[in-house]
């Protein structure tokens, strides 16, 4: 966030081989195994068919790329496994690269071919204009990704939207009688708040909460906004004010109290692939994005969450939590 809805599609089930096939390639960063198994029950390699008469070409890797935090790392996980399970080669090498910076970059340049993204933050990212509407957002996107690095195509969006959240603790807000960014102007100064580590350079931080707010982050405590330090700080109260991911699941643990938007700053930050048209133009295009769509339809909010909440409190591994999502939600 800082880096970072919708019809559902029917459900219709993988086959036990389909499942066995994802808890195998799973496991490992690297590149996975070229054969798995479609819902029919047979077994695909590499310039196989696969959905409707399209062909993998021979030798073809997807290499998946995401931000440092483990919601992305958990989104491109679950489009990896679910790319595996319909006999597509996937190289993990590009997980977890770092911030928007490092992997917009990554992505113009074909170092990876896929990534998740949050629409409006990834669209801020490029200094365009955002917004609260999640179409409005793709077609903006859509349009400036069409000049970087050859060609870069914008997928369905999700249901599943995660949005940049400035939480306070409940005694905080009492103390401070806090319930949207606005209270916040006349209290500033007594309160050390926590952002996210690009605040200074990102479009929707420090310049548009000094333009909106009129509060001066130049003295906030750069942290990952989507990981433990952030929260960690937040607890023992280093900070009072702490920029989170609206899907983490510690602000319900806590008893947080997220702070209401109330000049409405931050873009509808909606789920969505982005995937470069070079590697498109080797695909059956209209079958490969079928099947990222239909992962990124199935994704809601809640369900981001809760499996956020897995991974933050049950310590579950990243990949271990994407199989039983696909289990129990399985991709056609």
């Amino acid at each position: 966030m800082l880096g970072k809805g919708i019809a559902m599609q029917s459900f219709r089930m993988f086959s036990l081989l389909a499942l066995a096939a994802v808890v195998l390639s799973a496991c490992g960063t690297g590149s996975a195994s070229p054969t798995a198994s479609m819902g029919s029950g047979r077994s695909l390699s590499a310039g196989a068919s696969v959905m409707g008469g399209s062909s993998i070409p021979a030798g073809l890797v997807i290499k998946i790329g995401s931000d440092g935090f483990y919601e992305s790392k958990l989104m491109a996980e679950i489009y990896a496994q679910t790319l595996e399970a319909h006999g597509y080669t996937v190289d993990r090498a590009g997980f977890g690269m770092g911030t928007r910076a490092v992997t917009a970059a990554a992505l113009e340049s074909g170092q990876i071919d896929l990534k998740p993204e949050y629409v409006g933050s990834v669209l801020a990212y490029y200094k365009d204009t955002v917004s609260g509407n999640p179409d409005a957002n793709i077609a903006n996107l859509s349009a400036v990704l069409m000049g970087k690095g050859g060609g870069i195509t914008v997928l369905d969006y999700s249901p599943a939207a995660d949005q940049n959240a400035f939480v306070v603790s409940a005694a905080t807000e009492a103390k401070y009688h806090l319930s949207k960014m606005s209270d916040l102007t006349a209290v500033a100064s007594q309160l050390k708040f926590g952002v996210a580590t690009d605040c200074a350079t990102n479009p929707v931080c420090a310049a548009v909460l000094k333009s909106a707010y009129n509060l001066d982050l130049s003295g906030a405590l750069p942290l990952s906004a989507c990981g433990q330090p952030m929260v960690d700080a937040l607890a023992v109260s280093t900070i009072q004010v702490g920029e989170l991911c609206s899907t983490q699941p510690d602000i319900a643990r806590n008893g947080w109290v997220v702070l209401t938007d109330d000049k409405k700053t931050q873009p509808a930050d909606n789920l969505a692939p982005l995937v470069r048209n070079d590697l498109l133009a080797k695909l059956g295009r209209v079958s490969f994005e079928a099947i990222l769509n239909e992962v990124s339809a199935k994704m809601t909010t809640a369900r981001l969450t809760s499996l956020n909440v897995e991974f933050v409190f049950d310590k579950k591994d990243i990949s271990t939590i994407a199989h039983e999502w696909l289990s129990a939600n399985p991709i056609s």
